[in-house]
């Protein structure tokens, strides 16, 4: 009788022990992958989103100084030898152009990137004003194409050519990729963005920019597409300068110009004006 009620009180010891460890590993994996999750965010292009929220930025005064813009500026003062320009669509509203002038009322916008299409059909709605009047208040300016994997990649390259009459002078024009396919894989993709490039380059006669995020550049397009001009974002508050491979730098999307409500992109060209200059489609 002794012997089991030793048995019965080491299994309940036992079953005790077993639920302890259950319930500290219940506690130590969702803190551990919480903590993974936190540091990966806090090292990538969400870093200044998470930063604001700690620094407790006041997001209805844009003329307020704040984490954002004392980065923007010290990264810019850093290579004051760049130049920078903006890249509005339709999401900007109506921009008061008579305005736009410099970023964060200290750096001139040299150039502006503008949406024209998306897809096979769609149209930026603000196109048309925002071409016109971006030549009056920027030194250069292009247009871009947001690219949907899952159109019809010639139907999207006449879509934008329908769309853009560029002159000399103009940037070339841009080919945006983002997105994922999900009906295709990634092979069928890329020779959809070189048919579409392709495309474009023969009415033209200028070879496209190619604008993605860096880590899917670097993920999927660098072996392919190396060697077009390259314009990659990334918002990573740790990187200080432009990689090797990049022309373009899409450095922050929480930039301030007078003229535009709300946020907007920040680039910079890593060369001169007479570089960028040197870039557009010829007289």
């Amino acid at each position: 009788m002794a012997k089991t009620k030793k048995t019965v009180k080491k299994k309940a010891e036992t079953a005790t022990q077993e639920r302890n460890r259950m319930l500290l590993w219940s506690i130590m994996i969702p803190l551990f992958v919480v903590t993974i999750i936190g540091v990966m965010l806090w090292r990538t292009d969400l870093s200044y989103t998470l930063k604001s929220w700690m620094y407790g930025e006041d997001r209805g005064d844009r003329h307020s100084a704040n984490e954002h813009d004392r980065r923007n500026l010290d990264l810019m003062r850093k290579h004051d030898g760049y130049v920078y320009g903006i890249d509005i669509s339709q999401y900007q509203g109506k921009v008061r152009w008579i305005e736009v002038n410099t970023i964060h009322d200290q750096i001139p916008v040299d150039f502006v990137f503008i949406r024209a299409t998306m897809g096979e059909r769609a149209k930026d709605k603000r196109y048309g004003e925002n071409w016109r009047a971006a030549s009056s208040r920027a030194k250069l300016r292009g247009a871009y194409h947001y690219f949907r994997p899952n159109e019809n990649s010639i139907r999207q390259a006449r879509n934008f050519i329908q769309t853009v009459d560029l002159k000399p002078g103009d940037l070339p024009p841009v080919l945006d990729i983002e997105e994922r396919p999900r009906r295709q894989p990634m092979d069928s993709l890329k020779v959809g963005l070189k048919r579409w490039l392709d495309e474009v380059e023969a009415h033209y006669g200028i070879q496209p920019i190619l604008y993605s995020g860096d880590s899917y550049f670097t993920d999927f397009l660098e072996k392919e597409f190396s060697d077009y001009i390259l314009w990659i974002a990334n918002y990573n508050f740790w990187i200080k300068k432009p990689k090797k491979h990049w022309n373009f730098w899409q450095f922050s999307e929480r930039g301030y110009v007078r003229g535009i409500q709300g946020n907007v992109d920040l680039n910079m060209f890593k060369g001169s004006i007479e570089d960028l200059e040197g870039l557009a489609i010829p007289y």
